[in-house]
């Protein structure tokens, strides 16, 4: 028998930076590694990984990392983690791998522990077996993970729909399911986004009809906006060119290399001749498709909108399309988006919410892989608490005990001692790393306050001049301004601030020293007190004291 700990350095009450672990005895194992998108506030935030100084602390126990599919959500972190944990193994299908390898590429990273595996090929691990699962989803080769224990199987089951048309590389093995539903799971662990959403995610899940019916409606140009991972989606799209018998242009390296991967692979299916080139950019009826990466979602479109692509200006006649629904968290940019289309006489057409969704489970898709897994407990996953809470009501009603559901946060140590739910309050520090540009170094709280007080408040410099023999001062303060007030229009605000400053110099002076940290500390609090009085806001003070 052995003790087992389940809990998640991110992905619950939130939106994506998925990374979840199970530790059985003294083995670790790392589900998942993703980032998650900032929002507006965090200014200059390009993502989010989780902090995962817990698995550089048990680094010899972790036997693996494994990825179920190539989302930003579940694999957007493994560039800044393998920094640190180059030496631990990193299991995932060929296509996951694929995209991968392309992300460690873009960062100069080497990797010598990356392990192809292949869906229902079993993996046994430092005395345990792991089993892939195929299941549906819009990427190819997506998997669950089965973790055996002797005491029963642990089951990390994200990013998955039940839809009996999507094939081949895109389909789920009930049966395999159902076979390890029957062997027994101790903890079924699934996603929480679409909880809420009453029935089965399929059919709203696929776009060809609203594809096709925009091409009937327009003989123009079409642009059409996506995110390059949702492979299935690009697949419906060329589906419809080529049965319109247009010409489709693919702009962005990744997209290119991603979209010549998946045809030589057999993981997408189309016509070649399909496939045009910058020369057809203009043409009256051609397809562009353009799509993001990691760092800023609709980049491409917005800079397409400015004026700054090199290859696309928007025409009158020219038909937008956004193919991905509109869901919380993204309404205002895409609304910003449509009213800045419109401003350019041009069409824009987006999905909506309540018929369009992405391929995650529905309270129906995850009932029904309750019933399928029977599991002993159940841990709702991935998403805001919200959507968890309402996940814990859906396996209710497929039959769980309330007392079985186990509602966590981040950090939040799940204990099994010989296959029994222990009340062991418990937490690991789960917190998250805010990446600016390439530097893998947490930018931190201080910076981002510093960031917010500069965007709303500016920044004053007040710089002066003593002289290092008779500390005197030679040249007055003098003050600088950014994002703070329109000088020529407040001279007298600026005059007063260089009297002020001048004061506390001298009163810091004392014989032949000078008391520079005193200088720096009253200047920021008399002149603060000034500013506040005078305008209402306190911008960054800065001083800079000169000795010649």
């Amino acid at each position: 028998m052995s003790k087992i700990k389940i809990f998640a350095l991110g992905g619950l009450n939130e939106n994506g930076k998925n990374m979840y672990v199970a530790q059985v005895d003294d083995n670790i194992f790392v589900f998942d590694a993703g980032l998650k998108y900032p929002s507006a506030n965090m200014l200059g935030i390009d993502y989010i990984i989780p902090k995962f100084d817990y698995l550089i602390e048990n680094k010899k126990k972790i036997r693996g990392i494994f990825l179920t599919h190539a989302h930003a959500g579940n694999i957007g972190a493994m560039p800044d983690i393998m920094k640190e944990l180059s030496d631990v193994p990193v299991y995932a299908t060929k296509f996951t791998m694929m995209v991968l390898k392309m992300e460690l590429e873009k960062y100069n990273i080497g990797a010598t522990n990356l392990k192809e595996i292949r869906p229902h090929s079993k993996l046994d691990i430092a005395g345990f077996s792991i089993f892939p699962i195929a299941v549906t989803h819009s990427i190819p080769e997506t998997v669950a993970f089965v973790l055996y224990t002797d005491d029963g199987a642990i089951v990390y089951a994200t990013d998955f729909v039940f839809d009996s048309a999507m094939l081949g590389a895109y389909k789920t093995d009930i049966g395999k399911l159902a076979y390890v539903g029957k062997q027994g799971v101790l903890c079924l662990m699934a996603e929480s986004s679409y909880a809420y959403r009453e029935g089965h995610t399929s059919p709203y899940h696929r776009i060809s009809n609203d594809v096709w019916n925009l091409f009937n409606k327009t003989d123009d140009r079409v642009i059409i906006s996506l995110i390059p991972e949702h492979v299935y989606r690009i697949q419906e799209i060329f589906d419809q060119v080529s049965r319109a018998k247009r010409k489709v242009v693919l702009m962005g390296k990744k997209l290119q290399r991603l979209v010549s991967y998946a045809s030589e692979s057999h993981y997408l299916d189309f016509d070649p001749s399909i496939i045009g080139d910058l020369s057809n950019i203009n043409d009256k009826d051609v397809v562009i498709l353009t799509s993001d990466d990691k760092d800023k979602s609709f980049a491409n479109l917005e800079k397409i909108i400015s004026r700054y692509d090199k290859y696309i200006t928007l025409k009158e006649g020219d038909t937008v399309f956004i193919a991905e629904p509109v869901y919380p968290g993204n309404e205002k940019k895409i609304a910003k988006i449509m009213d800045d289309l419109s401003r350019l006489d041009v069409n824009v057409v987006t999905l909506s919410f309540n018929n369009h969704v992405l391929h995650h489970p529905s309270s129906e898709d995850l009932m029904q892989m309750i019933n399928l897994m029977s599991p002993k407990y159940y841990f709702p996953i991935k998403g805001e608490y919200r959507y968890q809470y309402m996940n814990a009501g859906v396996a209710e009603q497929a039959g769980m005990d309330y007392n079985n559901v186990l509602l966590k946060l981040n950090g939040d140590v799940i204990n099994f001692v010989n296959g029994k739910l222990v009340d062991k309050p418990e937490h690991i520090d789960a917190d998250e790393i805010l990446i600016d540009g390439t530097s893998s170094d947490d930018i931190g709280d201080l910076v981002l306050k510093d960031r917010e007080l500069l965007s709303k408040n500016g920044i004053v410099i007040v710089s002066a001049t003593i002289d290092k023999k008779t500390k005197k001062i030679i040249a007055s303060p003098q003050i600088l301004t950014r994002g703070f007030i329109y000088v020529k229009d407040n001279l007298d605000i600026v005059e007063k601030s260089e009297a002020i400053s001048k004061e506390v110099i001298e009163e810091c002076i004392n014989g032949k020293k000078v008391d520079f940290s005193g200088i720096k500390n009253k200047i920021r609090e008399r002149l603060g007190n000034y500013f506040n009085e005078e305008t209402g806001s306190i911008p960054m003070i800065i001083t800079v004291i000169l000795e010649i």
